[in-house]
C-alpha cells in the first residue's frame, strides 16, 4: 500500500484510506487487481489479486478500460470544439463523406448525438454479429475494420430519429471517432495524442497493446488468459489502455486536483465542458448524463463515472467535481453476472466523504 502525489513521489499511505481499500479489495475476485484513489492529488493504491505478481508492479501495467475510454473521445471532441475546428451541430455524414447519398435520418445525425448515444443507430452495426459469433470469446471485434464501420454509418438506417432517445452504441461513437480523423485530416490515434494524450502528460496510454510484459493480461471467468483486445474499427469506442496511475492523472485534471489548471484555454474548456450534464434519460428523467460520463447524486455532491469491460478485463473511472476526490479500479476478470467489481469501486466514490 502506498500513497502517492502527483509527481513521482512515494510517501508512507494514509491509515485510514489503506484501510478502506484493503477492505474493499476482498469483494473483488481477479487474478490482478488495482484500487486507487486520488485526494486532492494524494493518492493512494492498493494493489492485489489471486495471481502471483509478476516484475512489473501492477499499478505499471496498462489495462484494458474497454468502454472507459469514451471519456477520452468525449474530452476530444469538447477540446476541438473549443478550438472551433468542429461543431457539436455538425452532420457527422458531412464530414465522412461530403456528397454521399444517406438515409435523411442518418443526414441529420451530428456530433453531439454520435457522443451522447442519441443518434438513433444500434449497439453495433447489424452485419456485425455474422462475422463476430464464430470468435465471440477471443476476437469478435478484429475481423471488422474502419472502413466497413464507415460503410456501416453510411447505409444506416437509425431506429428512432437522431435527439430523441437515448440507446448506448458502441458503433455510434466509433463512428466519431472516424469523422473526427476526416474533419481533421489526422488519424484517430495521433489525434487523441496530439489533443489529451500529450497536454494531460498521459505517456502510460496508448490505443494498442505496448512491449511485451507491460499490459495486464485478462482472464476468462474460469482463470483462463485470453488475448489482448483487437478492436478493429471500433477505437474510439473502447481501445485505451493506461496505467491505474495514468488513469488518476486523466481523472485529477477533471478534478482540480493535484495538478495546476491547463494554461491552455481550449483543455481548461473542454475539461470544464465535459462535466456539464446534458440530458436526461429514463423512468421520470432519473438519468442524468453528460457529453460524455454517467452523472449521479450522492449526499457528498454529485459524482461522474464511467465503467468498461473487454474480453477478460474490466475497469472503472469515477470522480466529483470540485471535490479532489477520484477513483480509478481495473480487474483482469471477465465480467458475469454477480461480479462485485463495478459495485464496490462505486461504493470508493460514492460512499466517501
Amino acid at each position: 500500500m502506498t500513497e502517492m502525489t502527483a509527481a513521482p513521489v512515494t510517501v508512507p499511505g494514509t491509515p485510514a484510506t489503506a484501510r478502506v481499500l484493503a477492505e474493499a479489495a476482498r469483494a473483488v475476485d481477479a487474478p490482478d487487481l488495482v484500487l486507487a484513489v486520488s485526494r486532492n492529488g494524494v493518492r493512494t493504491v492498493h494493489t492485489g489479486g489471486s495471481a502471483d505478481p509478476g516484475p512489473v508492479p501492477r499499478e505499471l501495467m496498462a489495462y484494458e478500460l474497454g468502454s472507459a475510454s469514451k471519456p477520452y473521445a468525449g474530452l476530444l471532441l469538447a477540446r476541438l470544439v473549443a478550438q472551433g475546428r468542429v461543431r457539436y451541430e455538425d452532420r457527422a455524414a458531412d464530414l465522412l463523406a461530403p456528397g454521399f447519398p444517406v438515409h435523411p435520418a442518418v443526414r441529420r445525425i451530428t456530433l453531439r448525438h454520435l457522443l451522447t448515444h442519441t443518434s438513433g443507430l444500434p449497439g453495433l452495426p447489424a452485419d456485425f454479429y455474422p462475422q463476430a459469433v464464430p470468435r465471440w470469446s477471443t476476437d469478435p471485434y478484429g475481423g471488422y475494420p474502419a472502413d466497413r464501420v464507415v460503410r456501416a454509418f453510411l447505409r444506416a438506417r437509425p431506429r428512432h430519429r437522431p435527439g430523441t432517445r437515448w440507446h448506448y452504441s458502441n458503433f455510434a461513437v466509433s463512428v466519431l471517432g472516424h469523422t473526427l480523423a476526416a474533419a481533421t485530416g489526422t488519424p484517430w490515434e495521433v489525434l487523441l495524442h496530439q489533443q489529451v494524450l500529450a497536454p494531460l502528460g498521459l505517456d502510460a496510454t496508448r490505443v494498442r497493446p505496448g512491449p511485451d510484459g507491460t499490459d495486464a493480461v485478462g482472464h476468462r471467468r474460469d482463470g483462463t488468459p485470453v488475448p489482448a483486445l483487437d478492436t478493429g474499427g471500433f477505437t474510439a469506442a473502447g481501445a485505451v489502455r493506461a496505467t491505474p496511475l495514468d488513469l488518476l492523472t486523466f481523472l485529477e485534471a477533471h478534478t482540480g486536483g493535484a495538478a495546476d489548471s491547463p494554461t491552455d484555454s481550449s483543455l481548461a474548456a473542454a475539461l470544464t465542458e465535459v462535466t456539464r450534464p446534458v440530458l436526461r434519460r429514463g423512468l421520470r428523467h432519473a438519468h442524468t448524463h453528460t457529453l460524455t460520463w454517467f452523472h449521479h447524486p450522492t449526499p457528498y455532491g454529485p459524482v461522474l463515472f464511467h465503467a468498461g469491460a473487454t474480453l477478460g478485463q474490466q475497469a472503472f473511472l469515477g470522480f466529483r467535481p470540485g471535490t479532489g476526490l477520484a477513483v480509478a479500479a481495473t480487474a483482469t476478470r471477465r465480467v458475469h453476472r454477480a461480479d462485485t467489481f463495478v459495485a464496490t469501486a462505486y461504493g470508493l466514490l460514492t460512499e466517501t466523504r
